[in-house]
């Protein structure tokens, strides 16, 4: 579904991602993880074609087994940012327009993309902020992005980023500055849009507990490179690399049996279903 091929990514004096390569699968839920600065954030961006000015990329993105995206013009980029890609940034605040009402930020990919009528995109507007679980959808509607909650606008987000249907979502740390409960609420939902759409994600995060529990393989990022990959179980009880090692090593124990406990009783449950 994704190819990523000896991607590259540089600023004028640096290169920050070293020739990195990997792939995602239809429906698959790929989390890339590592310390700040080991260029997971700008693997995400290049693959949305949202590098910051200043930084470019080399290699090869491809999408559905398209041409490449790094060498695709301004018009055939549009046609995919927004419509087959979707992407939820880590700080809604900031990504949202604060002098915007919510409703119409919500079916701008519609107008760029979809070119529908007011009324359609209005009902598709509050369906959408419906689905991700926002109760009053047509109030929220009229609303400004500073009068909702952290946890209501990484909701909005969402939406904004799954009106168009698209087969790939990246989400970038989506739930950061969330308390547990709401980040909760947010893996879940969008879990159950990868469940009900077949949607494929990539997850990046520094938090290996929500890897652990969420990915269905992982990319370990280290100083602009992949150092391990695979899928989480073989990632968590036989990392190869002392610096995987490290990582998991940093999570706290209480965590870190938290989550091997609820697999045991998770693995239990599948050997009686099976029997």
């Amino acid at each position: 579904m994704l190819r990523v091929s000896d991607l590259r990514i540089k600023t004028k004096n640096k290169e920050i991602v070293k020739g990195i390569s990997f792939t995602v699968k239809d429906g698959e839920i790929v989390g890339i993880v590592g310390e700040s600065g080991s260029g997971k954030t700008l693997t995400a961006l290049s693959v949305a074609d949202l590098l910051p000015e200043g930084v470019s990329a080399q290699g090869s993105i491809e999408l559905d087994n398209d041409k490449n995206m790094l060498e695709m013009s301004e018009t055939e980029l549009r046609s995919i940012k927004g419509d087959k890609i979707g992407m939820i940034f880590q700080e809604p605040m900031t990504s949202l327009n604060p002098t915007m009402r919510i409703g119409r930020q919500v079916i701008e990919p519609l107008v760029i993309h979809k070119k529908t009528d007011k009324k359609l995109m209005k009902y598709m507007a509050v369906s959408m902020l419906e689905a991700v679980g926002l109760e009053d959808a047509e109030e929220i509607c009229n609303k400004y992005p500073h009068e909702l909650s952290g946890g209501m606008r990484q909701r909005v987000m969402i939406a904004m980023a799954m009106i168009n249907e698209p087969s790939l979502l990246i989400a970038d740390e989506p739930t950061t500055a969330l308390d547990v409960v709401v980040q909760k609420q947010i893996i879940d939902l969008i879990k159950k849009i990868n469940e009900d759409n077949n949607t494929s994600v990539i997850f990046i995060t520094h938090n290996l507990k929500l890897v652990r529990q969420f990915c269905d393989k992982v990319l370990v990022m280290k100083d602009g490179m992949i150092v391990e990959q695979g899928t989480p179980e073989r990632i968590f009880n036989e990392p190869k690399e002392q610096y995987t090692r490290e990582l998991i090593n940093a999570i706290p124990v209480r965590t870190r049996r938290k989550v091997q406990k609820q697999e045991k009783l998770e693995n239990e449950k599948v050997v009686a279903v099976n029997e």
